[in-house]
């Protein structure tokens, strides 16, 4: 009955009133939702052509009533499905690509490949976005795409896209916070961001630092990236020299805390860098990195990690913050923080840093 009730529709669709092709529409739609039982591929073919048809004549608002009602279908016109879902009026798509588990991954992508930002932000608000999509979207979507896709924990990431993504935000201070505030990010690349979030974040991955249980933390250290030394740039022309002297210093164990604060007296920067990455088992680099950027509150985590006592640390940072007018005031801050420190924190934090260590160390191999 279905059937034939639809051919007659068929014939009215030679109809040239527009509003008349309008009731049409819903004819056939409401008779498609009327019956959705099992349908052979004769009966819905049928659907699919007619539908497709007038809904490429409709104006916007019609198509995105019809979108809207197709999203929620189990098994809608694919044709008509696939049409709707590319429309160029994202809110036509919209409904479609943010709800409806009748397209493909492949329908997905040649949307992701083929149409804009907002149409990539729908699919990345989908309950769940398969690998390869979430792969292009990150290929293709702006910051603010990015944001809403890491932003969805039923957006599967494959480690290399995640990787990619953490690379990308570590030079765009927009996608720090969704980066950090993504659960289900790796913990060894959330403690990569920490380098490069302002403080506010740093304490959140502090925090998520002291949460991971013992299995996680290896599984996450064992996934370390490689050859982070090599990318985070070359080593200065006297580091050979210090590398020997300070090799001379630990073999005569005279490499003492008093030792470091005197290197970095004398401004024998590569000398301190040596040693302090000796004694906090860290990598040349990240070493570097702190000094460079006067970076006092990662220092306090190299120091508490190495067990530094509270005047050393402060010696530090008075000596790094030497031509700072208020040296002495903004020491004794940091000071107050490096109490409030746990050491166990430092020390869980400071274990992803000595991945690149290790990895640097590999790739130096």
């Amino acid at each position: 009955m279905a059937r034939s009730k639809l051919h007659d529709l068929i014939e009215m669709a030679q109809e040239p009133s527009s509003e008349r092709r309008r009731e049409l529409l819903r004819g056939v739609t409401d008779l498609f939702f009327s019956n959705e039982g099992v349908r052979g591929p004769e009966e819905m073919g049928l659907f699919d052509d007619v539908m497709s048809q007038l809904a490429g004549e409709m104006e916007e608002a019609v198509r995105a009533e019809l979108a809207i009602r197709m999203a929620g279908a189990e098994t809608p016109p694919s044709g008509l499905l696939r049409d709707l879902a590319r429309d160029v009026s994202i809110e036509v798509a919209r409904p479609v690509l943010a709800n409806s588990k009748a397209l493909t991954e492949d329908d997905l992508l040649s949307v992701v490949r083929t149409r804009g930002q907002d149409h990539l932000r729908a699919i990345s608000q989908r309950p769940l976005v398969p690998e390869a999509v979430s792969e292009a979207i990150v290929e293709r979507g702006d910051d603010a795409t990015l944001g809403v896709l890491l932003a969805n924990e039923g957006a599967r990431l494959s480690r290399e896209t995640q990787e990619l993504v953490v690379d990308r935000a570590s030079d765009n201070p927009a996608l720090h916070a969704a980066v950090v505030a993504r659960k289900s990010l790796p913990i060894d690349l959330l403690n990569e961001m920490y380098f490069v979030v302002e403080a506010r974040l740093r304490g959140e991955i502090l925090a998520r630092n002291e949460t991971v249980d013992p299995a996680e933390l290896d599984a996450a250290l064992a996934a370390g990236r490689k050859q982070l030394a090599a990318r985070d740039g070359s080593l200065p022309a006297d580091y050979a020299e210090a590398e020997t002297q300070v090799r001379l210093l630990r073999q005569r164990d005279a490499i003492t805390p008093q030792v470091l604060a005197g290197f970095l007296r004398a401004r024998e920067t590569t000398k301190f860098l040596v040693a302090l990455s000796e004694m906090a088992d860290i990598d040349f680099h990240t070493a570097r990195r702190i000094l460079e950027r006067r970076e006092l509150d990662a220092l306090s985590i190299v120091c508490k990690a190495a067990g530094f006592d509270r005047s050393l640390y402060l010696t530090f940072t008075v000596l790094i913050l030497d031509r700072d007018a208020n040296a002495m005031g903004r020491a004794r801050e940091y000071g107050e923080l490096y109490e409030a420190l746990p050491r166990e924190a430092a020390q869980r934090t400071i274990r992803f840093w000595r991945v690149r260590r290790r990895s640097g160390d590999m790739a130096a191999a």
